[in-house]
């Protein structure tokens, strides 16, 4: 039996991509083009004019030539010091309970591993599947995302595929998540499980009779 956890919004109060972006913002690493062109892309695909995916590597363009090494390192200075205390402790004891009971435990997120990888790590979770940045041969990132992005459906062929090589069943497996993008894993498995569910995934729940987890939002907090 498996348990399978989204990032943002679920395990975490927020987006953890907010932290690295303040972070570039107060050491001036970004230009204002960079500042300007990361909201024009953010309002776009709030409203439904840039995919997913076009996001992120946009957003990944702005970071070619940074080693990887450094944006690990600096991955886990961010989660101890904004993103950790944005983790919802409800959540931290909803993973335990599964890892008591032996469950395969997994994080499942459209993050990228800067940003997954310290909250799994963190949380004792030892699966992690998300998006990774494309790197050259000296590990310096070219500006691209590696193909195919984990988004929406693709998240949920994803999870098949890690359910049959690792013989969990996902039909008797749980999924935690918060949007309407995470529909499709939802429908594949035994006990869906909306966190603090958007729009779309509230419609979904309701149609479906699926319980929602309401949980409540973490104090202010400058990221």
């Amino acid at each position: 039996m498996g348990a399978f956890f989204d990032l943002d919004g679920t395990l975490v109060d927020g987006f953890t991509a907010t932290a690295h972006a303040g972070h570039r913002i107060r050491r001036r690493q970004a230009a204002f083009g960079e500042v300007l062109g990361i909201i024009e892309a953010s309002v776009r695909y709030r409203i439904g004019r840039m995919p997913f995916e076009r996001l992120l590597v946009r957003a990944a363009g702005y970071l070619r030539g940074e080693a990887l090494a450094d944006l690990d390192v600096l991955g886990e200075e961010l989660f101890e010091n904004r993103i950790s205390p944005r983790v919802y402790p409800h959540m931290r004891d909803v993973v335990r309970k599964h890892q008591d009971r032996g469950h395969t435990v997994v994080l499942s997120s459209s993050a990228l591993t800067i940003h997954a990888e310290p909250v799994a790590r963190h949380l004792g979770i030892d699966h992690v599947l998300c998006n990774h940045f494309e790197t050259d041969e000296h590990g310096r990132l070219t500006g691209d995302i590696v193909k195919p992005v984990i988004w929406g459906a693709r998240k949920a062929e994803v999870v098949q595929n890690f359910c049959v090589q690792n013989s969990v069943e996902l039909r008797h497996s749980f999924f935690y998540a918060d949007g309407a993008e995470d529909c499709a894993l939802m429908h594949l498995v035994g006990h869906p499980r909306p966190v603090n569910p958007r729009p779309g995934l509230a419609t979904a729940a309701a149609e479906h009779g699926w319980p929602v987890l309401s949980l409540a939002r973490m104090p202010a907090r400058r990221w």
